[in-house]
């Protein structure tokens, strides 16, 4: 029996593999194309003013991009813990950061989606269907995107430029955030959608009023203020880690509007829909830094060092840790159905 179920495992698993190295090399042929195109904008504009600002950094001003980038990363997987830990998974801290840090392995899906893998390793671990924790997803996904509107927000505010669109952009992200962590108003929309299309697929909209359902356990002043800190706090980290980058380069335009560009260019590739917001968010970058008086000669390698920096460096955080995920949540599998 136990071989019966180690060989169902092995069969189940080389499909994933399989994906897994597809979404690898997407991930690679994407980082080729933003370098090509970020290194023409280098061309362009002089190789030589670009290596001698590449030169102004050393290593340990490097090492603290990445450490303001765990900073964000850390504070948002203890979110993410904070949430399993509403929903009543029982999971203990090491569970769900290696859990949180593994679906970034993922982060190159359109809409990262594929961060739903998250949920397999909590089904094998400790038996709850996919539709009983989805919410857990949709709720970290919404907090995302108030905590980077509200930085967005503040940084706007502070800055003596501003960015133009970057209001409405914020504001929809918070009415984004709010809708999406509405039970009644997810239930509703379920319920209307079933009405119209859903009545071949009634087990795909039963599990979605199910999900619903699960949202109210995330209510609750306490969870919201101690969520919306961390992933403020989180996020923030970023947004002065590109405040550093561009002083150390020799083009401050002040932490505000730093820490606004960064946050502003990070939500538009992500409205792209674009595998992590790629291409988007750099065009996005290159160009505000451009007209806040930024030369391309700066804007160009900043731009790939901040995304080196905090997007692939969480992916490749990601692909060290997933194979990690994925031998843990077997195990708890095999556990499961031994018991």
């Amino acid at each position: 029996m136990a071989m019966s179920s180690a060989s169902t495992s092995n069969r189940l698993s080389a499909p994933a593999s399989a994906r897994r190295w597809r979404d690898v090399a997407l991930l690679g042929g994407l980082f080729l194309l933003v370098v090509a195109g970020l290194a023409g904008l280098a061309a362009a504009t002089g190789w030589e003013e670009t290596l001698a600002g590449l030169q102004r950094l050393t290593i340990a001003q490097l090492l603290l991009l990445l450490a303001l980038s765990l900073m964000n990363y850390g504070f948002r997987a203890l979110r993410w813990h904070l949430f399993s830990g509403r929903l009543g998974l029982g999971l203990p801290l090491a569970a769900d950061t290696r859990h949180f840090l593994g679906g970034f392995a993922m982060s190159v899906t359109p809409g990262r989606v594929g961060e739903l893998v998250r949920m397999r390793w909590i089904r094998r671990e400790t038996g709850w269907p996919f539709d009983r924790t989805a919410p857990l997803v949709l709720v970290d996904r919404a907090s995302d995107l108030a905590a980077m509107a509200v930085v967005l927000a503040i940084a706007i505010a502070l800055s003596t430029g501003g960015i133009a669109g970057g209001v409405p952009v914020a504001i929809a992200a918070l009415a984004v955030a709010w809708v999406a962590t509405r039970p009644n108003l997810l239930r509703g929309i379920a319920e209307g959608a079933y009405r119209l299309i859903g009545r071949r697929l009634p087990r795909l909209f039963a599990r979605i009023r199910r999900a619903s359902v699960s949202l109210g356990a995330f209510n609750g002043p306490g969870l919201l203020f101690a969520a919306s800190f961390l992933g403020i706090v989180g996020w923030a980290a970023e947004g002065v880690a590109f405040w550093l980058l561009l002083v150390w380069m020799g083009a401050d335009i002040g932490l505000a509007m730093a820490v606004a560009i960064f946050i502003f260019a990070t939500l538009a590739g992500g409205l792209t829909g674009a595998p992590g917001g790629i291409g988007g968010a750099e065009a996005a970058m290159v160009a505000l830094l451009a007209l806040n008086g930024v030369p391309l000669e700066i804007a160009a390698p900043a731009t790939l060092i901040i995304r080196v920096t905090t997007l692939w460096f969480a992916i490749g955080i990601g692909l060290l840790v997933f194979p990690v995920a994925e031998r843990h949540s077997l195990k708890g599998g095999h556990a499961l159905e031994n018991s």
